[in-house]
């Protein structure tokens, strides 16, 4: 019998690694990203104090496209980017909670460098 491999598994254990190493400040928060197959979600975390600062998603009512592409990715980076902006963010620490930096995860750090964040 060929064993299965739970891919999200092993996703959260990259996840958990990761975390042990980075960590957000007020100053400087961390950007989480979240990916599932139809819709993308960024956060702006204060780690320090246990608080989401700002977030984005492509459920959210003023997002009207399909959310599952690398265009949609893009434009909910520029969006996060606006909001942490707006918040007095310049600077974060971009976490990819695991997942392989590219394609939509690729896509959305750089719309947030593009909308004026530096990581």
């Amino acid at each position: 019998m060929i064993k299965q491999i739970n891919k999200n598994a092993n996703r959260l254990h990259r996840h958990k690694r990761v975390r042990g190493k980075i960590s957000g400040t007020a100053e400087r928060p961390r950007l989480n990203v979240f990916r599932s197959a139809n819709h993308m979600y960024a956060q702006l975390i204060d780690d320090a104090a246990g608080k989401t600062i700002c977030s984005a998603s492509t459920t959210d009512k003023a997002f009207t496209e399909y959310g599952g592409n690398v265009a949609a990715a893009k434009k909910i980076g520029m969006s996060i980017a606006e909001k942490g902006k707006a918040a007095g963010i310049s600077e974060v620490v971009f976490d990819r909670s695991g997942y392989v930096y590219h394609g939509r995860v690729a896509a959305l750090a750089d719309g947030a460098r593009e909308g004026g964040l530096k990581f």
